[in-house]
């Protein structure tokens, strides 16, 4: 049989491999080139420096989360407060998986997305966008207050849920409490977007009583 082609794909799988066995201090391209069986002049062709070689394989763990929160954030079925929490709660998921199941290459990450300023700012772009989509739906149907704009609110809904998804954080991620923290951080911000309830009891007024 003739070879397997070289992909861009191939490159990023293998360096993942690398990355978890030897960790990102000491993996090298020529550890990349030599998984693979070609030279490292090949993974040069596809990556033309080592730092392209590692943000390409940064932005794809990232993007591993992306794709799944899309799909929640644009469900036409579900309504917008609902499909805020799903999206919260998910996130959330992943992130602790990650950290979790393959602690070692979750350490090179956290590593690599220091390093990656620009792909990780990608990736949070992509995520708040998610989130606009979401907040504006909600606004626009009356469940969510009109205030600020959708994107101003959705950046401060990532923002204000930080601490349950941002890698730096993850050392407190496996604490017994943290789930019913995370579900009140989740309650409290669904609580400060949802519009008041047309028929609901106006707030006292002390200057009639």
């Amino acid at each position: 049989m003739p070879p397997e082609p070289l992909t861009r794909e191939r490159i990023l799988q293998a360096t993942e491999e690398v990355l978890r066995r030897h960790g990102q201090a000491k993996a090298t391209v020529v550890d990349v080139a030599r998984m693979l069986g070609v030279s490292h002049g090949s993974v040069y062709r596809h990556f033309p420096t080592k730092a392209a070689l590692r943000e390409a394989v940064t932005g794809r763990w990232l993007d591993r989360t992306t794709g799944a929160l899309s799909d929640i954030a644009q469900d036409p079925a579900a309504p917008a407060a609902e499909r805020l929490t799903r999206w919260l709660d998910a996130l959330f998921a992943a992130k602790r998986r990650k950290a979790g199941e393959d602690p070692e290459l979750f350490a090179t990450y956290l590593v690599l997305t220091s390093e990656a300023a620009e792909v990780v700012d990608a990736h949070i772009a992509v995520l708040v966008g998610q989130l606009t989509r979401i907040v504006a739906d909600g606004m626009a149907a009356g469940t969510f207050t009109p205030g600020e704009d959708a994107a101003t609110t959705a950046r401060a809904v990532f923002d204000a849920t930080t601490r349950f998804h941002d890698p730096c954080h993850a050392g407190e991620w496996q604490h017994p409490e943290i789930e019913g923290q995370f579900a009140v951080v989740r309650e409290l911000v669904l609580r400060g977007l949802c519009a008041p309830a047309r028929n609901a009891a106006p707030w006292p007024n002390a200057a009639a009583e």
